[in-house]
């Protein structure tokens, strides 16, 4: 009886490798005080539950080297997985070196790692195409000048892949035929911040800058920039500021009729497909390296098909 109780529990293991704990995953975010971010970091936490993985979510604080012991703190307490959301993404490569060491699935989410082209087997990437974001958003910013203009370009920490590619797709656009009228004025860096954005629009308000729209790198400063418009009394109703992420907040300033543009980045989206990347690279089965979450544009016009989906 003895012999046949412990085949029956070999036989349990070898079915079900989980079944004597539940899959821990290890996450580091970059920040926890970030409205995309916490969309994002919603996902992770729903997903994982959905699931029944133990999911450990730790705040990076905005600092590289807080990352870097959070991640070494993961790898010795074996968590079956890790997800990170990098805080500068040109510090992946220890970061890929150090998991793939220790034989732990990796996936990095929403910032691409500067490393990606190398990416060795069990490392995956889940996020939305960046070369697809600022361009899609300067696009219809063009459209809507009618291929001439002057605008100012608010960017995103410049350590981050993220805001160098939308930065880049915006100077590409203007590059193309049918916006070469446009022209960039001056580009600052945000930091992806409301507050930072705010103050760098004062400044350019105060300093006497023409221009004919701002486009900015993510909701965030595009809010910062129309708050610094109306604090200045130079705010009309045709005034046109684009940002990229389709957050609630922006959602209700396009509602409001002040956000002209921007592009729906899914993050809860990002956040379960970071860990549905997460549960089938521990069980061995095959991950794209680059899992694509789309992009998609959001104008006044169809705003309805957006509201509650970030």
């Amino acid at each position: 009886m003895k012999k046949l109780l412990v085949a029956a529990a070999i036989s349990t293991t070898l079915l079900s490798p989980f079944a004597a704990h539940a899959q821990k995953i290890g996450v580091s975010m970059a920040l926890f005080d970030d409205t995309f971010l916490t969309i994002l970091r919603n996902g992770i936490s729903d997903a994982g539950k959905k699931a029944g993985a133990n999911v450990q979510i730790e705040d990076a604080t905005n600092d590289v080297g807080k990352q870097l012991s959070q991640v070494q703190n993961m790898i010795a307490q074996k968590v079956d997985a890790i997800i990170v959301n990098p805080v500068d993404t040109d510090a992946t490569p220890k970061i890929t070196k150090m998991v793939t060491d220790a034989k732990i699935p990796l996936i990095y989410v929403n910032r691409k790692p500067v490393d990606f082209a190398k990416l060795p087997a069990g490392v995956a990437f889940v996020a939305s195409d960046e070369k697809v974001s600022g361009t899609l958003q300067t696009q219809h910013v063009c459209k809507l000048l009618k291929g001439k203009g002057d605008v100012l370009v608010l960017m995103g920490e410049l350590s981050n892949e993220a805001a160098r590619t939308r930065t880049q797709d915006i100077e590409d656009v203007v590059k193309t035929k049918e916006c070469s009228g446009l022209k960039i004025v001056d580009k600052r860096e945000g930091k992806w911040s409301r507050t930072n954005a705010q103050d760098i629009t004062t400044n350019w308000l105060s300093s006497g800058v023409k221009f004919d729209a701002i486009i900015a790198n993510n909701d965030e400063m595009a809010i910062g920039a129309i708050n610094a418009l109306k604090a200045a009394k130079k705010w009309t109703p045709a005034s046109i500021v684009a940002g990229i992420d389709a957050t609630p907040d922006a959602l209700a300033s396009m509602k409001a009729g002040d956000l002209k543009v921007t592009v729906f980045q899914n993050a809860a989206g990002q956040g379960s497909g970071s860990v549905d990347a997460a549960l089938k690279m521990i069980k061995k089965q095959p991950v794209d390296r680059f899992v694509n979450v789309p992009f998609e544009l959001v104008t006044p016009e169809n705003l309805t098909k957006y509201s509650g989906k970030n």
